[in-house]
């Protein structure tokens, strides 16, 4: 599905990812954890297109998209949820959501996608009219999430989902993705709750100052007393 290799990428002369190699594999929720300063956000914007990469190369689906502009990057079936939701908070729900669907493959669906959103988050129903600024963290993150499933990625990277929310809204939040990918969605989640992303995913990765440290299965990495001293307080 997706395959990172050797991946460097640098705020001029500072260097941020030094060498990351990765995989998603096809219908996979993979999630990558670490501490802040890690890197994990500049490794899922570069993944977006959002981020150019010094060296390396990103291959979704047997292609070589490391050169592409940014807006191929969504062309080619990846969406991206930011950090922060970054909404248009003026604009109505429904626009924010009309947005994510301007693709033509994308467009051509958008009443069918809009109505599978709303099922996965049903709040949203009763606030497509609502500008966006009025609603809760947590209804601003389903927006961002749905934003980006109207789409219609084969591939969904989601950058700390759980960040400013409550633990009962963060619960929900982790159902709902999982659900999407138990609907076939490949899905990249780089999220600080190592305990809940764990959780969820089938496999992860440990970033640390910019290089990959350590992954597997959450189960085995889990295990290991020096992820339960850094990650879990243990």
């Amino acid at each position: 599905m997706l395959e990172v290799r050797d991946l460097q990428v640098a705020y001029g002369a500072a260097q941020a990812l030094w060498g990351v190699s990765l995989e998603v594999r096809p219908g996979e929720l993979l999630c990558v954890v670490g501490p802040n300063g890690a890197g994990k956000t500049t490794l899922i914007n570069a993944i977006a297109g959002m981020l150019r990469a010094r060296s390396g190369h990103i291959v979704l689906n047997g292609q070589d998209i490391t050169q592409l502009p940014a807006h191929r990057f969504c062309e080619a079936g990846i969406a991206l949820v930011p950090e922060g939701r970054r909404l248009f908070t003026g604009m109505s729900v429904q626009e924010n959501l009309e947005l994510g669907s301007y693709l033509p493959h994308a467009k051509a669906k958008r009443q069918e996608t809009l109505a599978q959103v709303i099922e996965l988050f049903p709040v949203i129903r009763e606030k497509l009219a609502s500008p966006a600024g009025e609603l809760s963290g947590g209804q601003q993150q389903m927006v961002a999430i749905a934003r980006a499933l109207m789409a219609r990625p084969r591939l969904l990277l989601l950058d700390e989902p759980s960040l400013g929310l409550s633990p009962r809204i963060v619960g929900d939040m982790f159902a709902a993705i999982r659900r999407i990918n138990a609907d076939g969605m490949s899905v990249l989640l780089v999220e600080q709750n190592v305990a809940m992303a764990m959780e969820v995913s089938q496999r992860a990765y440990v970033l640390e100052e910019g290089r990959v440290v350590a992954e597997g299965v959450p189960d085995e990495l889990l295990a290991r007393p020096e992820i339960q001293r850094a990650y879990l307080g243990v």
